[in-house]
């Protein structure tokens, strides 16, 4: 068996076909030319490959720091490629998601539940996203060599609720002091001139590939072809109120008799210090999920709890798609449908705003209006069929998540994989021992 096992050809042969097995999958066979480079390693060895080590050591043995710089490069070759085409580790930065996932949780997402991306620019300091470590501005990689969007076969697609990460779709622009932020949402509150022209606050202004762009967590709630509606606060999807998730929260005015809530009584609602809001020592306002909403009520000192949501017909002018025509705000909105892959749509002046983006950014036409008339590539037309299948995404917490309210439609290629498992939980709130949310290791994610 060991013979077996250390036979030049047994290796190849297994190496071969689990590279084949790989372009296969990949439907890209120009990588076909890498069973030549096997075969070379394997069998007649003409190219010295790994040419940072000798090729006829003393003894037969490598130096210690070869060996070293062997199992280092195996290693991030090897982990770079799990990362890319398997599975990818990721942490949730906010509370847009609570109490489904709360920050400080470290998830695996799944790239093979939808298939994975191949990337737009292969060529990127390993194991970083989009700026070098220890830097906050500096690109992580660079764009000398592109490739279009392409994705793998995989075990499935986006299912309604299913709870998904994505590259930002408004993160193709940057403000490089504030790339948490969208940079239309600085532009509407600041003005163009000024986040360009202010390098003090906003630190210029660059453009990024859809592979680059910040990842996002939230829930699918809304999948090509569905029809949604927010009716004070309740999703309605097809006409059918969507699914209460027990994380599932919302923001409340609560009124105490004049005595301040105790802080341990917070901890066990499980509301973190930065969501604590107080108006003196009567008036909280707190996210909370119906469960620890009902403790809450039973509380001696609660005198009153209010939902806090916004009137129906006030505009907010941050709410997707940003145009006075549509008088939509964060608890009241649509009808709207959500765009599918080969579906035709009328196009109006009216209508416009809710597809320019994806008309002009996400599927790359040439968009003009002139004289209350469409053009689409110089092309005077109505219609227009998509090219993508887009996706509706909201976070669990309601009135505390910006997500597809804000800035609409997730194109298809900025799906980045489906979060499977939560493998540790840290409460910043929190010192060791009790800093380890144990009931939370490895929790599978719904």
């Amino acid at each position: 068996m060991k013979e077996i096992l250390t036979n030049k050809w047994f290796k190849f042969a297994t190496v071969a076909i689990l590279y084949l097995l790989w372009v296969i999958w990949l439907k890209n066979f120009w990588w076909l030319i890498g069973v030549a480079v096997i075969f070379d390693i394997y069998i007649t060895k003409k190219v010295h490959w790994a040419f940072w080590k000798k090729k006829n050591p003393p003894n037969g043995r490598q130096t210690k720091l070869v060996e070293w710089i062997d199992a280092i490069i195996f290693a991030v070759i090897a982990a770079s490629f799990i990362r890319m085409f398997f599975i990818e580790a990721y942490t949730i930065p906010t509370s847009s998601m609570e109490k489904s996932l709360l920050v400080g949780d470290y998830l695996f997402v799944s790239k093979t539940a939808y298939g994975p991306k191949t990337p737009n620019t292969p060529l990127s300091f390993p194991f970083v996203h989009n700026t070098l470590p220890f830097s906050r501005t500096a690109k992580s990689y660079v764009e000398w060599i592109k490739s279009p969007y392409k994705r793998m076969a995989g075990f499935g697609k986006v299912k309604n609720d299913d709870v998904v990460v994505f590259h930002f779709p408004e993160g193709d622009t940057v403000a490089l002091k504030l790339q948490n932020q969208s940079y239309y949402q600085l532009v509407r509150s600041y003005g163009r001139d000024a986040v360009w022209n202010d390098q003090r606050t906003f630190g210029g202004v660059i453009a990024r590939p859809v592979d680059k762009r910040e990842n996002y967590i939230k829930r699918c709630v809304g999948i090509p072809g569905d029809q949604l509606e927010l009716k004070e606060g309740v999703l309605f999807v097809n006409g059918q109120p969507q699914q209460h998730f027990k994380g599932m929260q919302y923001n409340y005015l609560i009124t105490t008799n004049g005595s301040a809530i105790n802080p341990k009584a917070l901890d066990r609602l499980g509301v973190s210090e930065d969501d604590r809001q107080s108006y003196g020592s009567d008036r909280y306002m707190l996210p909370l999920p119906d469960d620890k909403l009902n403790e809450l009520k039973s509380f001696t000192n609660i005198v009153s709890v209010e939902k806090l949501t916004e009137e129906p017909g006030r505009w907010d002018p941050n709410i997707f798609p940003s145009d006075s025509r549509f008088a939509w705000n964060v608890d009241n909105f649509g009808p709207l449908k959500v765009p599918a892959k080969g579906e035709t749509v009328t196009l109006t002046t009216d209508n416009l705003p809710l597809y320019q983006r994806i008309i002009s950014v996400y599927e790359n036409n040439r968009l003009e209006v002139k004289e209350n008339e469409i053009f689409i590539n110089g092309e005077k037309t109505d219609r227009y069929t998509f090219k993508m299948d887009y996706y509706w995404m909201m976070g669990d917490n309601r009135h505390n998540s910006a997500d597809s309210r804000y800035w609409g439609f997730v194109p298809e290629d900025h799906v980045v994989g489906k979060a499977l498992l939560i493998w540790l939980s840290l409460d910043k709130d929190k010192n060791l021992p009790k800093k380890i949310r144990f009931n939370r290791l490895f929790r599978s994610i719904h």
